[in-house]
């Protein structure tokens, strides 16, 4: 059965009081908190340092059996290497493997830089070198890589193309995986664009697909409040 799994970019936000986290929680409770109310998070945590296994074991621990981190690919890859694949590739999927061997491990979000372009061999490596049991969400930030070449590496390997609102680039609805990763980066959505990105949530999963979907954090609590919303 398909799952909708909602929440934000991150979670530790002080400035989230007292709209969302009561106002004398203290800062280490605020993840058993949030995941009193939403089901997953995606975090940027993995994006700069790789994470220990104790790390990962409080992650699980302060949240519920159905809650998932999706988790951003490190810098090394993404920025550094700009997707070849090497010895930092196994290293840090290995790093990871505590949320993925408890079952709490949602897709790995893998955002390019903006001046990354196409380079489809790159793209087929990396994805024929990662573990095959991890889902893949690609955020592409150069309009270069919307080409049915893209689409039909990743559809091959079951990875996302990641939805991802920008003021930059329009990316294209095309759905390559099982599953759909929305980054909802607006800074702010009406009660009707609410209302349309939840329909068109509510019919993905109705056709099978599993939907992850990850509002912008900001200085309110504004899009936690919309990812509970979006859950109910």
């Amino acid at each position: 059965m398909a799952t909708l799994y909602a929440g934000t970019s991150g979670f530790a936000y002080p400035a989230w009081k007292p709209g969302f986290y009561p106002d004398k929680l203290p800062a280490k409770k605020f993840l058993s908190h949030y995941g009193t109310r939403l089901n997953a998070v995606e975090a940027n945590y993995t994006f700069r340092r790789l994470p220990t296994a104790a790390v990962l074991e409080k992650w699980v621990a302060e949240t519920p059996a159905h809650f998932r981190f999706a988790l951003k690919a490190h810098q090394r890859i993404t920025h550094i290497d700009r997707l070849a694949v090497s010895e930092f590739t196994g290293i840090f999927f290995r790093a990871i493997d505590g949320l993925r061997v408890t079952g709490r491990l949602g897709p790995v979000l893998v955002q390019l830089p903006p001046n990354l372009m196409i380079d489809t061999a790159r793209l087929e490596a990396f994805l024929a070198a990662a573990p095959d049991d991890i889902r893949l969400a690609f955020e592409f930030r150069h309009k270069s890589w919307f080409e049915e070449s893209t689409y039909e590496i990743l559809a091959r390997h079951e990875a996302a193309l990641c939805l991802a609102e920008s003021e930059k680039i329009v990316v294209p609805e095309r759905l390559t995986a099982p599953f759909v990763y929305f980054r909802l980066r607006k800074e702010e959505y009406s009660e009707t664009e609410r209302q349309e990105i939840s329909d068109k949530v509510r019919g993905l999963v109705a056709g099978g697909r599993d939907v992850y979907a990850f509002f912008k954090h900001e200085d309110t609590p504004a899009g936690a409040l919309h990812a509970e919303e979006l859950l109910r």
